[in-house]
């Protein structure tokens, strides 16, 4: 029986600040686990460091569920995204080991592959229509068969999801930008350029769409009635998902289907969103939500209600949490689809992973774990720095959801 001998938490910055977990067991085996949580990393390596380290030296590392729970219910104080982030560490790290121990990939653990790949979306952007169509057809070159389509609205600078640059980073400033917004110049203009990009490029690929949190149930079915005809793959979290019950309004409103979960920790976020068919793909990340073990509890929910999956995969993920999603997606019979931002250069120099990215999916290594190793020596030449996400402010100065 292997024993827990150390845990080491590991903060670097290639690029954007990353938290990772490595578990070391008494037969010298390895694993590693994503603690990012951005905006706020530090309390989860603190979470980490403080609580959950001392409490892991000596356990047997192959006891994963009992790990979880003893985690979870352990604490007496439950869920909240900076808990739920350093047990998804834990867990991640523990499957990584145990596959390693076993000598297969995670994915063949959790079943054995439903599908080949996963396939994925990428991020087209532009400062302008005509920038957004260039990037679109970018995407379109290199073989992606879903793309998310963003522009600037005119006016507005707090546009959601515009890249500047080859990366996109939202968390880009040692204090929180204050962004301004205007939902009326967003409605206004968001249908046109969608239509533009289904007018230039057609239906032979799934067009997606991130209204990011940002409008009332009322705003957001009236803007899911007049994208219903460029049949879009889905849109995205339309309203703060707080009050699970608003999303009924939007479903009764729309035949445009609907993402959420992006923030969600835990199965008791989406449990009414799932159970009540109102919504058809859940967000929820491998990171945020617990780990492997636990978002394999909400995807064999959503399975039961013929909701389908959509993991959150952006940058302010490490490979590592990439890598344990993706050997997630290729098990599960409900799969949807998987977010794709490429990390950049830099982060490869401290990450190195064995994934593989073609004719528009990922495809997980059959290396044993999770395919993916860590630089140590190079992760201290990229120090902790701070950054935030920004703030959203409505054009009369109150704060809105960014």
């Amino acid at each position: 029986m292997a024993t827990i001998t150390e845990a080491k938490v590991i903060i670097t910055s290639p690029g954007r600040n990353f938290v990772t977990l490595k578990i070391t067991t008494s037969d010298g085996v390895t694993g590693l686990g994503d603690a990012t949580l951005n905006g706020r990393e530090l309390a989860v390596a603190s979470y980490l460091q403080d609580h959950l380290v001392p409490l892991l030296i000596g356990r047997d590392a192959d006891r994963i569920e009992d790990m979880w729970q003893y985690l979870y219910k352990g604490a007496y104080w439950r869920r909240g995204p900076v808990t739920m982030t350093a047990i998804a560490a834990v867990d991640i790290a523990l499957w990584d080991i145990k596959g390693k121990v076993a000598g297969m990939p995670v994915y063949d653990l959790l079943g054995g592959r439903a599908r080949d790949g996963a396939m994925v979306y990428g991020h087209a952007s532009g400062g302008s229509v005509a920038e957004l169509l260039d990037d679109v057809a970018r995407f379109r070159d290199r073989g992606y068969q879903a793309i998310r389509a963003q522009a600037a609205v005119p006016g507005s600078p707090g546009s959601y999801g515009v890249r500047h640059g080859a990366i996109y980073e939202p968390a880009a400033t040692s204090l929180p930008e204050e962004q301004l917004w205007s939902t009326e110049a967003y409605l206004d203009f968001a249908p046109g350029y969608l239509t533009e990009v289904r007018e230039k490029f057609g239906f032979d690929f799934h067009l997606l769409h991130d209204v990011h949190h940002r409008l009332t149930p009322t705003e957001a079915g009236r803007l899911g009635r007049r994208l219903e005809d460029l049949r879009m793959f889905w849109m995205e979290d339309p309203t703060p998902a707080e009050l699970q019950e608003s999303f009924r309004q939007i479903r009764q409103a729309t035949t445009t289907p609907i993402a959420v979960g992006e923030v969600f920790n835990s199965i008791w976020d989406c449990q009414q969103l799932i159970t009540e068919r109102l919504i058809d793909y859940v967000r929820a990340s491998v990171s945020h939500a617990g780990g492997i073990t636990h978002l394999r509890r909400i995807f064999n929910l959503a399975e039961l209600y013929q909701v389908r999956t959509g993991s959150h995969g952006a940058t302010d993920l490490s490979p590592v949490s990439l890598s344990a999603a993706v050997h997630l997606d290729v098990t599960v019979p409900n799969f949807g689809i998987q977010e794709y931002m490429e990390h950049s250069p830099l982060t490869h120099e401290v990450f190195h992973t064995s994934y593989e990215f073609h004719e528009g999916a990922l495809h997980p290594s059959s290396a044993p774990g999770l395919g993916v190793e860590l630089d140590e020596e190079a992760a201290v030449r990229f120090p902790y720095n701070p950054k935030y996400l920004p703030v959203g402010r409505r054009t009369d100065g109150s704060v809105h959801d960014w």
